[in-house]
């Protein structure tokens, strides 16, 4: 017998399909998992479709974390990371990865793990459907040089262009999607963060020989000089930039077609501001340095916008001061903090979340022939972005055209009347 075509249509929605174009009033139709038809759907096609009634609810794309880490594991003390047992950190793993996807978080980049297999191990689960979870590019411990690490337990250490080498073989071998490289400091680990700790020819060496391999490369750059030594040597993702200058900002401008910029500025936030509870107070956080990265990091943040640079949400969350399932507070920063306009913060979490996926045809919109990884969100992000942040608001999560969350509530409600 033939199995039954699975459709589900979401009728009467505000859409923001993620092209730029103001929020519409209409119909989304799905099946199997592609989206099929927006704005208008056939009644015909429609036919034999499960009914979601948006009643002018928001259907948007899964959002993307451009900077993740699955094993970060909400402790205050980091050097923990690397000393948890491997079979409770996998748990663990796994947990972030469903709290990701109940945040409406259908992408994710990985930007280091704690353990050499953990983000591989979880990708594939994710992939094979045993777990739930976003899409997502696993990496490997990030490699810093000796004296660079800002967390030894999870580093994985490497020194001259051969080190560097072997070192990317090593991590291409486990299976990881992107290589990590950790070139400055960070001022909560004792280390100056406009310090930076690479050579010229070790970002060169890394660079190359993980492109060899089709790998891509990202790296934890807050200094000037290391983040015109990621675009001197192709660094496909730079972390950070707090303190990029002008000569770079130029360089980063050249390349904004290619380049994508993930500053993890909820980390700078919460870790001024936030961190007293953990032993951390705001005069401790100033007194090193991180009000004077935060001033620089908003201020070279929002030339970047200025100048269409790719700048995408997420990162470090995951710490005790920046918990797993508060990701969305990047978008909130977005728009208070670097001037993006609610819209702006959105596409960068979903158009521009496809392109650093590497399948912007298929990911970060709701249009015709694109993945069906959905939001139904009760409210207008347009109106209040901090939305995106409550759970509780986030009424439907879909990916791959299933149901991973339902809005229990709408259960036995009548239907509204067509459109």
């Amino acid at each position: 017998m033939p199995v039954p075509t699975k459709k589900v249509h979401f009728r009467n929605v505000s859409i923001i399909d993620s092209t730029g174009a103001d929020p519409y009033s209409g119909d989304v139709l799905v099946e199997n998992d592609r989206i099929v038809a927006v704005g208008t759907v056939d009644p015909g096609h429609a036919e034999g479709a499960r009914v979601v009634e948006g009643r002018g609810r928001t259907l948007m794309s899964g959002l993307c974390d451009a900077h993740t880490h699955f094993s970060w594991n909400n402790s205050a003390d980091l050097e923990s990371l690397g000393h948890t047992p491997v079979e409770e950190h996998l748990l663990f793993c796994l947990e972030s990865a469903k709290t990701f996807l109940d945040s409406g978080y259908t992408m994710c980049v990985g930007a280091a793990s704690a353990k050499e297999r953990l983000d591989v191990v979880c990708r594939d689960a994710i992939n094979a459907g045993r777990f739930p979870g976003p899409r997502y590019l696993a990496n490997g411990p990030e490699i810093a040089v000796t004296g660079g690490a800002i967390i030894r337990s999870i580093t994985k250490f490497a020194d001259g262009p051969e080190g560097m080498r072997k070192a990317v073989r090593e991590l291409v071998a486990v299976g990881v999607d992107q290589i990590k490289l950790s070139m400055t400091g960070e001022e909560i680990a004792d280390m100056h963060a406009d310090d930076t700790y690479f050579s010229e020819e070790e970002v060169a060496a890394a660079t190359r020989e993980a492109h060899r391999f089709g790998k891509r490369v990202c790296s934890h750059a807050r200094s000037a000089e290391s983040v015109k030594m990621c675009l001197r040597n192709d660094v496909d993702i730079i972390y950070h930039a707090s303190y990029i200058d002008a000569e770079g900002m130029d360089m980063l401008e050249a390349k904004k077609d290619t380049v994508f910029v993930a500053p993890a500025i909820n980390w700078l936030v919460a870790t001024l501001y936030e961190a007293e509870a953990f032993g951390f107070p705001q005069e401790a956080a100033e007194a090193i340095g991180y009000k004077r990265e935060l001033d620089c990091a908003i201020a070279g943040l929002r030339e970047m916008h200025r100048r269409g640079i790719k700048v995408l949400p997420g990162g470090d969350y995951g710490f005790a001061w920046t918990p797993h399932g508060t990701y969305a507070r990047d978008l909130q920063h977005f728009v208070e903090l670097l001037g993006f306009t609610p819209m702006e913060a959105i596409l960068s979490a979903t158009a521009q979340g496809g392109e650093i996926m590497l399948r912007p045809d298929e990911l970060g919109k709701v249009q015709p022939g694109y993945l069906a990884d959905l939001i139904l969100v009760d409210g207008d992000p347009i109106a209040d972005i901090t939305v995106l942040q409550d759970h509780d608001k986030l009424h439907y999560i879909m990916q791959d055209g299933k149901f991973h969350k339902e809005h229990a509530a709408d259960r036995g409600l009548p239907a509204a009347p067509a459109a």
